[in-house]
């Protein structure tokens, strides 16, 4: 082995840009790393296959909740999984254990603050969501009310500037976008709240999205602390994993446990799903923002989750032309949002002629 090997797929990410400090705990320059290269079209197409996968993961844990009757056991295998198996690639990816230790020292040297370690806090409550609500709403219905949160977030915290990449304006494209997200959602989901869908149980998944939005924030100040979207998701994982032990606990003592678990295997690949949208967004988040990332996950989880519940329906309720509609509208305004103004070039001062 050379003494630089060549990165995995845990740390295929955009190279980062050099932070600048701010008032949120990154006090120093990142000084070893360098401007990304990857074309901004292919990082959005990026975030719409990591939305993909947040559906498909929806769909596996929301199963595996229903199956179980528990959501607690199944938000607790998913992340308890996602785990086990980043902490076996650590082990034998030297690349990882240098991220692991970069991130060390960052902590030590206070470049970033302790409370940016907690993102894995709100992916525990979006997986137990999905747990609690995936089934019954369906995957298509619960996408949207995530989406809705995470839409509003993104706007939220690129205005606060509280993502890797810094403030980002809310410019006319990117504020349209987001309305144009937001009336997409509705749209999406009008058909199915007038037929009698808990809303209540909306808010929920609503508040993961939230949450999420958050979450990719935290984690991709964390991608660039370390320069390695393995170290940022083993932390995310570790925390998250935590948090669903204690909830676990609590709920068994209420409730019992499952008398009996579900021989198929890929109710158990949640967690593995998971491993590779996170190590994505850490490590886009920084090159598109936290608005455009959220975006383009909403377009992804919108289109996959209508694949899903086309092909592989699994509550009562039916996906109409509504639903299909918004999901179009949600993959216009992401291709808005993410659209840049053409530079202005002003022409060159008129040679000033010598006085006669």
């Amino acid at each position: 082995m050379t003494s630089t090997p060549a990165p995995g797929p845990a740390d295929v990410a955009a190279p980062s840009i050099p932070s600048t400090p701010t008032s949120l705990g990154d006090h120093h320059p990142h000084h070893h790393a360098e401007r990304s290269r990857v074309p901004m079209w292919a990082a959005v197409a990026l975030t719409v296959v990591s939305g993909a996968l947040v559906a498909v993961q929806s769909r596996i844990n929301g199963q595996l909740a229903t199956r179980l009757d528990d959501f607690a056991v199944a938000a607790l295998i998913s992340f308890g999984s996602g785990l086990l198996i980043l902490l076996a690639v650590l082990a034998a990816w030297p690349a990882g254990r240098r991220g692991v230790g970069r991130l060390r020292a960052a902590l030590r040297e206070r470049r970033l603050a302790r409370w940016m370690l907690l993102g894995g806090v709100a992916g525990a409550w979006f997986v137990a969501t999905q747990g609690i609500a995936a089934g019954v709403l369906g995957v298509a219905l619960f996408t949207v009310a995530i989406v809705a949160g995470q839409t509003l977030g993104g706007v939220v915290f690129d205005a606060i500037g509280i993502g890797p990449g810094g403030r980002r304006p809310l410019t006319v494209p990117r504020v349209a976008g987001a309305v144009l997200a937001l009336a997409a959602i509705g749209w999406a989901v009008s058909a199915q709240v007038a037929a009698a869908v808990p809303v209540l149980l909306m808010v929920l998944p609503f508040s993961a999205g939230f949450a999420v939005s958050w979450q990719q924030a935290m984690n991709g100040r964390v991608r660039t602390a370390a320069s390695s979207a393995l170290a940022a998701t083993l932390v995310n994982f570790a925390v998250g994993t935590t948090v669903l032990v204690v909830v676990l606990l609590v709920h068994a003592a209420s409730v019992g446990w499952p008398t009996a678990m579900p021989a198929e295997p890929w109710l158990y690949a949640g967690g593995a799903v998971g491993c590779v949208f996170i190590a994505m967004q850490a490590a886009l988040v920084r090159r598109v923002g936290v608005l455009v990332l959220a975006l383009g996950i909403v377009a992804g989880q919108l289109a996959a989750a209508l694949a899903l519940d086309l092909l592989l329906p699994t509550s009562g309720h039916g996906v109409g032309l509504a639903t299909i509609g918004g999901t179009v509208l949600a993959l216009v305004a992401v291709a808005l949002s993410s659209a840049r103004r053409p530079a202005r070039h002003t022409a060159p001062p008129a040679p000033v002629s010598p006085a006669s």
